[in-house]
Parts: C-alpha cells; structure tokens; sequence
C-alpha cells in the first residue's frame, strides 16, 4: 500500500490540526521546515513556523490555497485534508462564509452584497482575510467582465490617476499631483461621479484635522451613498465608481479604526478590497491589505501582520509608484520590528529609503496625498523605535514637520516621549507627553490616545521627578476628555487616564485648559 493510500486510510473524521500534526511527523518535517517547503512551493513568502504552528492547534484553518500546497508538500490527498479543514469552518457565519468565498473576488459585486458586508455580524476572522489576500495574489489581475469597453476619457486606464477637485495635499511638499479642473460634463452619471469625488477629497481634509470619534457617520453615509449607485452606473462607469468605492471603503476603515472600532473596520476593509480587485486596481487593493496588516498589528498580532504586509508587498506589482512601493515596505518593516524580525525590518527600511526617493510629483495616485518625505521620515522613526532603537528614532521622530494635524501630532509624539524616556530623558519625555495629550484631545483620536495611555504608566514610574508630577495632575483634570473606543478593551487593559468619550467643543476647551496648565519647559533641558 502507497503513502497516499495508507494516509487515506488513516484520514477518519480527524480535524486538520490533527492530520497535519501526523503527517509532518511521518515526512520527518519539523514547523520551521514544513513552512519553508510550502513557501517555496507556492513562491510566496507568506507562511512562517508560527503559522503552521496555529494550524496544527487548530487555532486556525488552512484555506484553499494552502491546502493545495501542503498536499503537495506532504504527499498527502487533498480531499483528506478538505474534509479535515470543513470541520473547523462550521462556525463561520453563512453571510461572511459568501462574501468570503474568494472565487467572488473574480466577479463583479453588487450594491446588496457590499452593504451586507459592512451591516454583517462580527468581523472577518485572519484566516478569511489571509485567504482573500492570497487569492487575489494568486488570481487574475483584471476581471474583465467589469472593464469598460472604453474608458473614461478623464482617467484613461493606463495613466496615473488625476487629482480630485478640492484635494490639495495638507502640508506643503506632500507629493501630490495637482487636481484637475472640473470636466462641466452634462452626462448625469459623470456629475454624480464628479460630486462623489468631491465629497471624498473634503472627508480628506477633514480627516487631517479630524479624529476617527467625529467622522464616523460621515464616512459610513457617503460610502453606502457610493455603494447605492451601482445598479444605476452603465458598464462604462463601473470601473470608476468602483474604485471611489474603494477608496471610501478604504477610508471609513480608517476612519472606524481611529474610533476605536476594530470590528467595524475590518469589515469595510474586506468591501474595499474586493471594490478594488472588480475595479482592476492592484495597486490600491495592495494598500488596503496593508492597512489591514496596520490594524492586525494594533490588535497585537505582528506575526498575521507580517504575513498580509509580505502579501501586499508581491501583489503590488512592479508597475506600482514609487511612494505606493515605498508605503508597503514601512508596513512589512513595522510588522517585522515587532516580530522580532530585525533583520527582516531593517531591510525593508532600507528598501523604502532607496525607493522613494525615486517619486516624482504627478507620478503617484491620488490616495497617497498624506504621504510626503517629513511623514516617511516619522514612519521610519517609528519603526526604529520598535526595533529598540531610541536615539535614532527620536532624531527622526523629533524633525519639524510643518502642517501636520494633531492627530499624526499626538501618534507620533507619543512614540517620541517613549524614546526620550528610554533615552532617560524624563523630563523631555513630559514636555512632548503633555504636547501629545493636548492634540489627542484636539483630534478626537482613540488611536492617538491608545499610545498615550501605553506611555502613561511608564512615565509613572518617575514620579520622583516634578516633571512626572505636574503631567500626572495634568491628565488626571483632562481624562475625562480623553476619546475612548467606540469597543472598550477589557477593564483591565485600561489605564487609569481612561475617561468617557467627550464631545468636540468639550475636547477643545480640555486642550485649551491643558495648554494653559502647561509649566514652562525646564532650563536644564534641551530642545
């Protein structure tokens, strides 16, 4: 009898973590050489020892993709290992079990499908989005059953996309293309497209002043807005009103993100990605995955992170931007620091440097607006504080960057605070503290606030120093301020400058009070 035969034989009702635990064993294999098997099978660099380790405890399941990889590797039957994998999918939800399916990545979505999707209960589990995020690698580039038969004479396919009225970048050198006049088409599909657009550059620029608490029901109603006007798009303008879809979808991600709602972003996060694929968009469907690698490392897994940052960067594809090509690497960088992967992470920082310093303005999308050399500066910083790395980070960290809004203010003034304090620093640490907590309740921001309060305790810690003192009356008069999650995490992750969710006008006149509670900056201190 065969090695097939007898492993047929032996297969029963077992679950998969089982059956892949007995067959590795029986080839000899240990995790770290399975996974290095199966990564060189497939030419995709996306499964680590971690993964198969997670397989093998049934924490998760393996989708279709690595089902067909590891029966090659293990010489095993494919329908062995199927059976086994069903067995840990009966407790996905049926709605997210269809919108998941990745062989509708390939097919046009309709309006119902993508409003289900954002109104589904819970979220997209990392095994769903991972089998997304390899299908789309794996599967055609342009489903042509959505192109237009000719396309949109304001963004002929082949070129880099025009800017969108209203949208300028928001702070001075951002490498942006100008945005292009208004078309005064009479066509009533283009105007609505054109006043979508519109509406999407000013939840932009709100977005650099705003924090996530105050722009949440904006962005959910013009994405369902968006979404609403599919059945009525002729097949000429589907393609462009999928991609703004996209883009939406993208943004209310992020925006649901910066509110402290991580289930609600990873759900438009997916209606992004397949927008982005059924509108022939790699690029973009690329950025979403690293946004969605963002969020997983919020949540406290760098290792899934990694894997959708490693995805996102192959599947961009070699004709993607400098700065888009530049982006994905800060994510696989970010993800690889805090997973200990230095190495990989210092890598990836270096490729960044090399590659962006190849954009040229009028060269990249619309969607990187944001990113200009003073943020890749900060984003670097942050990384190389992760990597234990605090005088280098706060050289970084600590660049002038003109214009930026309170929100990216606070994020990154917490990781500096952080820096100077490991640098021992403890009364400069307070002073950009201080300055962080006024913007994080200027913006509205729970993200901005999440560092803060990983900084507080920290900072406690010195309590023997004034400095430390007058900031800890400081944020005990302001938390009541302080933007909470739209989802609280568990009562005892929090910190105590954990307050209530506070209004704009309230958060404002808390920053105003903080600025005036601020002691001058000790003479002993350097700027």
């Amino acid at each position: 009898m065969g090695a097939r035969s007898r492993d047929r034989a032996a297969g029963g009702t077992e679950p998969v973590g089982a059956v892949l635990t007995r067959l590795r064993i029986a080839r000899g294999f240990s995790q770290l050489r399975l996974a290095e098997r199966l990564c060189a099978a497939a030419g995709l660099p996306t499964v680590s020892r971690h993964e198969v380790s997670r397989w093998e405890r049934d924490e998760r399941v393996p989708g279709a993709f690595w089902l067909g990889w590891l029966a090659v590797v293990l010489d095993a039957p494919l329908e062995e290992l199927e059976a086994a994998a069903a067995i840990g999918r009966r407790n996905t939800p049926a709605g997210d079990r269809r919108f998941l399916d990745h062989r509708l990545l390939w097919r046009p979505p309709t309006s119902d499908e993508l409003l289900t999707a954002l109104d589904s209960s819970g979220g997209a589990s990392d095994r769903d989005l991972r089998e997304l995020a390899l299908a789309w690698l794996a599967g055609p580039t342009v489903p042509p059953t959505v192109l237009p038969t000719d396309p949109p004479a304001d963004q002929p396919p082949d070129q880099p996309s025009p800017g969108i009225p209203g949208v300028r970048a928001s702070r001075p050198g951002a490498l942006v293309p100008a945005p292009a006049p208004a078309t005064g088409s009479s066509d009533p599909t283009d105007q609505s497209l054109g006043r979508l657009e519109t509406r999407l550059g000013e939840l932009r620029r709100t977005d650099d002043l705003l924090g996530g608490l105050d722009l949440v029901r904006h962005a959910d109603r013009e994405l369902r807005a968006a979404v609403a006007l599919l059945p009525a798009v002729p097949a000429g303008r589907r393609r462009r009103l999928l991609r703004l879809v996209a883009e939406l979808a993208q943004l209310t991600g992020w925006v649901r993100a910066d509110a402290g709602d991580p289930v609600a972003a990873w759900r438009a996060y997916r209606v992004a990605l397949r927008a982005a694929v059924a509108g022939a968009d790699p690029p973009f469907a690329a950025h979403v995955l690293g946004c969605l690698s963002h969020l997983n490392l919020a949540g406290g897994d760098p290792h899934e992170a990694l894997l959708l940052a490693h995805t996102a960067r192959a599947g961009a594809g070699v004709g993607s931007s400098a700065l888009t090509q530049a982006l994905l690497l800060h994510r696989v960088a970010l993800a690889a620091a805090r997973a200990g992967e230095r190495r990989t992470a210092h890598s990836a920082l270096a490729a960044a440097e090399q590659i962006a310093d190849r954009s040229r303005p009028g060269q990249e999308p619309r969607w990187l607006y944001w990113l200009d050399q003073p943020e890749l500066t900060a984003m670097t910083g942050r990384c190389l504080a992760a990597l234990g790395r605090p005088l280098r980070a706060a050289r970084r960290l600590g660049a002038p960057r003109r214009g930026a809004g309170p929100r990216a203010s606070a994020v990154y003034g917490a990781c500096l605070a952080r820096s100077y304090l490991e640098l021992g620093e403890v009364e400069l640490a307070c002073r950009v503290a201080m300055r962080a907590l006024r913007n994080t309740i200027r913006a509205g921001s729970v993200r901005a606030a999440t560092g803060l309060r990983h900084l507080h305790p920290l900072l406690l810690q010195h309590r023997d120093v004034p400095a430390v003192r007058t900031y800890e009356r400081l944020t005990m008069a302001v938390s009541d301020c302080l933007p909470a999650p739209v989802q609280p995490p568990p009562a005892a992750a929090r910190s105590a400058t954990t307050g209530r969710s506070a209004t704009t006008g309230q958060r404002r006149a808390a920053a105003g009070g903080a600025r005036r509670a601020r002691p001058p900056p000790p003479d002993s201190v350097a700027e």
